[in-house]
Order: C-alpha cells, then sequence, then structure tokens
C-alpha cells in the first residue's frame, strides 16, 4: 500500500471566509472591492488547475464576457494575493508563473518540464522527515515546497 495521496481536493478554508480575509486585504492596501477581483478569486478558489494569469483571464472572459476584467487587473490581483500569501505560484522560467489558491490542504508537486502538467500528492513520510531535518539542525520551519522537476508517464509514451 502507497503511502502517498494524490487524490484530494479539499479545502481548508471556507470560500465565504476567503471572501472576508480578501476584502480586508484590499482594504488594508487602500483597493476597491470590485466584481472583477471577486471573480478573479472565485475562479482561483473553483479551479483544480494551477492557472497561468493568461489562463486565468481567459477563463474569466468566457464565463463572464459581458464582465470588463482587463488582464493588467488579473495580474495586479494575483501580486496581491501572493504577497499576502492567500495564493502561492510555481516559477516556470521564462515561461512565467503558475498560480494555485493556498486555501488547499497541504501538498508538493511534480512537473513536467516537456508539457507543463502538475501532478499533486501528499507523502506523510516525506514530511516527516522534512519536518525531522528541521528539528535536527535547530531550524524552526514555518512553511516549505517541495516540486519535483521531470518527464511525466504521457510524455515519456511519446
Amino acid at each position: 500500500m502507497s503511502d502517498i495521496t494524490t487524490d484530494f481536493n479539499d479545502k481548508t478554508v471556507e470560500y465565504d471566509q476567503l471572501l472576508h480575509d480578501f476584502k480586508s486585504l484590499l482594504k488594508r492596501n487602500n483597493l476597491k472591492f470590485t466584481i472583477q477581483r471577486e471573480v478573479i478569486l472565485e475562479t482561483l478558489y473553483n479551479s483544480d488547475e494551477h492557472l497561468a494569469p493568461e489562463a486565468l483571464h481567459h477563463l474569466i472572459q468566457d464565463k463572464y464576457p459581458d464582465l470588463n476584467t482587463g488582464i493588467a487587473t488579473v495580474y495586479r490581483t494575483l501580486a496581491l494575493l501572493e504577497d499576502s500569501s492567500m495564493v502561492t505560484s510555481l516559477s516556470f522560467g521564462a515561461q512565467g508563473k503558475k498560480y494555485e489558491l493556498g486555501a488547499k490542504e497541504h501538498h508538493d508537486h511534480l512537473i513536467c518540464t516537456k508539457c507543463g502538467s502538475i501532478a499533486e500528492f501528499v507523502d506523510e513520510k516525506i514530511e516527516e522527515r522534512q519536518h525531522k531535518i528541521a528539528e535536527e539542525l535547530g531550524f524552526e520551519m514555518s512553511d516549505h515546497s517541495m516540486q519535483i522537476y521531470g518527464i511525466c508517464k504521457d510524455c515519456q509514451n511519446k
């Protein structure tokens, strides 16, 4: 039996609480709460994907064609959310970043360097080992991120 979990979509924060936190963040930064910003947050919350800003913008345009949400608003809102740790990003070098909401259960990533696919996983043994290493080295860990790069099964089979 494997200790690795890959099938999870549990959100650790309810949307109402997330929206409240977002409104507070905007207020602290002297920014207005707009429907465009709420739609960005809602789209991230409801997505199970890691989204590039352009992909997020495209999803919003498809779902809300009458809502004038500019790509600059998407970038600025993502930057604000990332700075406040409400979203996290994975960097793809020259290809930019992909974002996910930080309200999900902690997990790590397998990233395909050919197609860019991202698989999420949780392995309790790895988690325990990381904490033990930090403790042994007298390091007070506040957070961590593991990203494993390689070639996914689909790309290997092509």
